[in-house]
């Protein structure tokens, strides 16, 4: 019963923290409720804030309750008591909605503060009819942490993106070949049961391949996450070659015979 209590107050102390902490959404840029956004042109909002206690702002775009995938500010924590605030967020590909608009506020652990209903599309270009409104040179200018340049921040991520998407293909594509060759090479060189075992292994790199193979042969678009099946059992199948490999040491047949 005391734990119980114990815990009832911690997360009443938490409820009580975060209930502390108000944002409003004042006004936005590109304004109104229909909006049409370009891809990679910034979305900001103007917020006003009342904290009893330092804490960072963020807001992310919504559709239909699910997250939209989009860079957004890295946020300065803003100090206790009331001010206002610069959050934004933008697009790195086109054809994409927004229904909802959330604010959450915190530290370690941030909550929805505020919510800010619209309907937005993003398209390939969109052209910008009006001047940035003084206020985000403003508040860009006050909260110097609030981030980069939100183009260079895109243009940086890209670039990082892609040099961990480069990277993790070449480990699928190095696993896969173990995969592969690992259990080849033991077909043709080892003998008796052993042979047999790796031929475990071969088959099941086999199957997976014939399977990818005739699935995107009927529906290209059946196998969309094919690296991932062949990283799959490719590490599958290495892991099965390499206790081979040991018993076979272990057992002192590491010579053909």
């Amino acid at each position: 019963m005391s734990a119980l209590f114990v815990l009832a107050v911690c997360a009443g102390r938490v409820d009580a923290t975060h209930a502390a902490m108000t944002v409003e959404v004042l006004e936005t840029f590109p304004p109104g409720q229909e909006v049409t956004l370009g891809e990679s042109q910034v979305f900001y909002l103007r917020l006003a804030y009342n904290t009893d206690a330092p804490r960072r702002i963020w807001a992310r775009p919504y559709f239909e309750g699910r997250e939209v995938d989009a860079y957004s500010n890295p946020s300065p924590r803003y100090a206790q008591g009331s001010g206002e605030a610069l959050a934004w967020f933008s697009f790195t590909k086109a054809g994409l909605q927004v229904d909802e608009i959330r604010v959450s506020a915190g530290n370690s652990h941030p909550r929805v503060v505020a919510n800010h209903r619209l309907r937005m599309v993003v398209v390939d270009n969109a052209a910008v009819t009006t001047a940035e409104p003084a206020w985000i040179a403003r508040l860009r200018s006050q909260a110097g942490s609030v981030g980069p340049d939100p183009q260079a921040l895109a243009i940086a991520a890209d670039s990082a993106g892609d040099s961990i998407l480069g990277g993790f293909m070449l480990a699928m594509l190095l696993v896969g070949m173990l995969g592969l060759i690992a259990p080849a090479w033991a077909l043709w060189r080892w003998r008796g049961g052993w042979r047999v075992a790796a031929a475990i292994p071969a088959a099941l790199m086999a199957f997976v391949i014939l399977r990818i193979v005739i699935g995107v042969a009927f529906n290209p678009t059946s196998h969309n996450l094919w690296p991932f099946e062949i990283l799959l059992s490719g590490g599958l199948a290495s892991i099965l070659m390499l206790g081979l490999w040991l018993a076979r040491r272990l057992a002192g047949t590491g010579q053909p015979r």
